[in-house]
């Protein structure tokens, strides 16, 4: 048999009372206070100074008019809280600013120089004074600094991987970053644009399409108005080959058969047609170092193509003649050496003659007639030819050029101030040569062409 388990209860001892009974009790034997008591202790420690450090919680009680306030004594309602400042949606530029905080101090007190560390030793080409600044107006370019500009540059520093490897993606570029594209590859590639990378962004790659859709896609080419080959004439590509591609020549066609019969349909071949239809702006800025490569007669030839040409970028041309390289060349004769070209070295310097200069730009006015701007920056050795006449060959800014109304005429780079006194001299003569030819054109039109616009350097007083 199992024992029995005896369990024992002990009584609480006043002397072991809980601290819970004492407290109940002392509660108990306090007096209470009536409602009035309570409301008035709440009055007085509502207008004692103590309470002001206290945080004053909002109150839901209904106003009182001044005057029964001022009977009964009730203290004034106070003021309610400012209401936090919203935070701003937008930037300085008008920008819609992300969700959620704003970024940290560090992100935005960042340099932007250290945010383009990564390539900023392939960035100095598009960072020099030169036909990198020259831009046109109208031209639909990524702003300086945003996420496609860097992506474009990245994409032209590495071009001679991408040209390689993504050469049957780059055609797929959309037609409004084909423009930025190219010129950034002209400026900061090291080879420079040649004409097969013109053929890898402008034209599909072969056995993608079939017959019936690649016309429709090639017409798509239509939506690039803009070609800037800044840099890239006279280095790594010629005017010559750029026609050939631009507006290739109708082929010769063939010798027709006969027909049999009357009513047989005869095949008509359709004309050649050009690849960029809508082409209104054209940079053919050159390379200083280039920039004696340069052909005329290879520019008349092209200009005869480009009728409806709004914008051209002629900066860094040299002198206007008809043989490239002929200034400096002679030819033996009987009667000692004559010069093999129609200028020579001394022609322009010494004997005043721009007859071949003007018979050039002549030519040219004739084929862009249709021309609204012209940048002519880094020409001023042949300013003196736009205000020149000879005979029957002059510059007509009222006619063949009057819908011209914005004429840059920069003389390309302003000396340092420790530079030579000839270099000065040469400086100022061009910027003076700038304000005659700006005076002449304005003469010339009195009243029959249009406003025009004459951006130059101005002589610092």
């Amino acid at each position: 048999m199992p024992k029995k388990r005896h369990i024992k209860f002990f009584k609480p001892t006043s002397s072991t009372a809980s601290p819970t009974a004492a407290s109940t009790s002392s509660i108990a034997d306090k007096p209470q206070k009536s409602v009035n008591e309570l409301l008035a202790n709440l009055r007085r420690t509502s207008i004692s100074p103590s309470a002001s450090a206290q945080p004053v919680l909002p109150a839901a009680a209904p106003s009182v008019p001044p005057d029964i306030r001022a009977i009964l004594q009730i203290p004034e309602t106070p003021a309610p809280r400012p209401r936090r400042v919203a935070r701003q949606r937008f930037d300085g530029y008008g920008r819609r600013l992300p969700a959620g905080p704003p970024p940290p101090r560090s992100w935005v007190t960042r340099r932007n120089d250290e945010a383009g560390s990564g390539f900023a030793s392939g960035s100095s080409r598009l960072n020099l004074r030169g036909p990198a600044d020259t831009i046109m107006p109208g031209t639909l370019l990524p702003s300086r600094g945003s996420l496609i500009d860097i992506v474009l540059q990245k994409l032209a520093y590495d071009w001679a991987f991408h040209r390689v490897y993504n050469q049957y993606h780059l055609y797929f570029v959309p037609n409004h970053l084909k423009a930025a594209l190219i010129r950034f590859v002209g400026i900061a590639s090291e080879e420079g644009l040649t004409l097969s990378d013109l053929k890898i962004i402008l034209l599909p790659p072969s056995d993608t399409f079939e017959d019936d859709e690649l016309e429709e896609i090639t017409l798509s080419n239509g939506e690039v108005s803009y070609l800037d080959l800044s840099c890239s004439i006279g280095r790594s590509l010629k005017l010559k080959d750029l026609g050939e591609f631009l507006f290739p020549s109708k082929a010769e066609e063939p010798q027709r058969e006969l027909q049999d019969s009357w009513d047989a349909v005869e095949v008509t071949p359709s004309p050649s047609r050009a690849l960029l239809p809508n082409l209104t702006h054209l940079s053919l800025a050159l390379d200083p170092d280039h920039a004696s490569s340069a052909s005329w007669k290879q520019l008349l030839a092209f200009s005869s193509n480009l009728s409806s040409l709004t914008h051209l970028n002629l900066a860094y041309w040299p002198d206007p003649c008809l043989i490239t390289g002929g200034q400096l060349s002679t030819v033996s004769s009987p009667q000692g050496n004559i010069p093999y070209g129609g200028t020579n070295l001394y022609s322009h310097s010494i004997d005043h003659d721009w007859s071949e200069a003007l018979l050039v730009l002549r030519l040219l006015s004739k084929n862009l007639y249709a021309l609204e701007f012209l940048d002519l920056t880094g020409c001023s050795p042949w300013f003196k030819a736009l205000m020149s006449k000879s005979d029957h060959d002059y510059v007509d800014w009222a006619k063949n050029w009057g819908k011209i109304t914005h004429l840059r005429l920069y003389a390309g780079s302003k000396p340092v101030d420790d530079a030579l006194p000839s270099v000065w001299v040469d400086y100022r003569e061009a910027v003076d040569m700038a304000r005659k030819v700006e005076k002449h054109i304005r003469t010339c039109r009195a009243g029959q062409g249009r406003f025009i616009v004459v951006e130059r350097d101005q002589l610092d007083v």
